[in-house]
């Protein structure tokens, strides 16, 4: 079975289970509480999971995107905080719900799979000396994650600002912003109208990934 037909089991499961339940809305920007004995599944948008560094930097943790969970009792990080990037619709689990669930269990453990493995490839990628290797290999995650080929290219459903790719590299603004424009000149990708980075060449950027 594909990624894509899994993920349409378990939206196909949570309607079943869950019909009667509302989801709960969170405008772009705005924080998510995290309770413990609580879970959230990402129905539809995308949130950031974030920490503090003792400096005080925010650190970017990874994207939850639809159908992935996240919550409190899913890390040991502290302060760990997630914020709605677009737009999202959440829906609220109990841990009780879930152990009740075998089925449900099995399919969050697969959603918790796709998240160790962005985990990973972050990591991987934090390893990396260039930072233009770097952000070469971020975006080619963000495609694999979150991108929709068109015809302009691989457009990533995600708007990052410049800030938020430097936290997620550890680097600076201001670099992102050079490296983003060298990218662009060199063909690479593409800065749309409506502002989303569209990969012209993911087979290129590829060689920059770790994956």
């Amino acid at each position: 079975m594909s990624n894509r037909d899994a993920q349409q089991d378990f939206r196909l499961l949570l309607e079943e289970l869950y019909r009667e339940r509302t989801l709960r809305f969170f405008k772009a920007g705005q924080s998510i509480p995290l309770r413990n004995q609580e879970i959230w599944i990402v129905y539809r948008g995308l949130v950031q999971l974030a920490t503090l560094q003792p400096s005080g930097d925010e650190a970017l943790l990874g994207l939850a995107g639809p159908l992935m969970p996240l919550g409190r009792s899913l890390t040991l990080l502290e302060p760990y905080h997630a914020v709605a990037l677009t737009n999202v619709d959440l829906l609220r689990l109990t841990t009780e719900e879930i152990h009740s669930s075998p089925r449900l269990a099995r399919e969050l453990t697969e959603q918790m799979a796709r998240r160790l493995r962005q985990a990973e490839a972050l990591l991987a990628l934090a390893g990396k000396r260039l930072v233009i290797d770097r952000l070469q290999g971020f975006l080619y995650l963000l495609a694999h994650e979150f991108g929709h080929p068109t015809g302009e290219g691989i457009r990533i459903d995600v708007r990052l600002t410049h800030q938020q790719f430097a936290n997620a590299l550890g680097t600076t603004r201001v670099t992102v912003t050079r490296f983003l424009g060298e990218l662009k000149y060199r063909g690479l990708i593409e800065i749309g109208s409506d502002r989303r980075i569209y990969l012209k060449e993911p087979q290129r950027l590829a060689a920059a990934s770790c994956f």
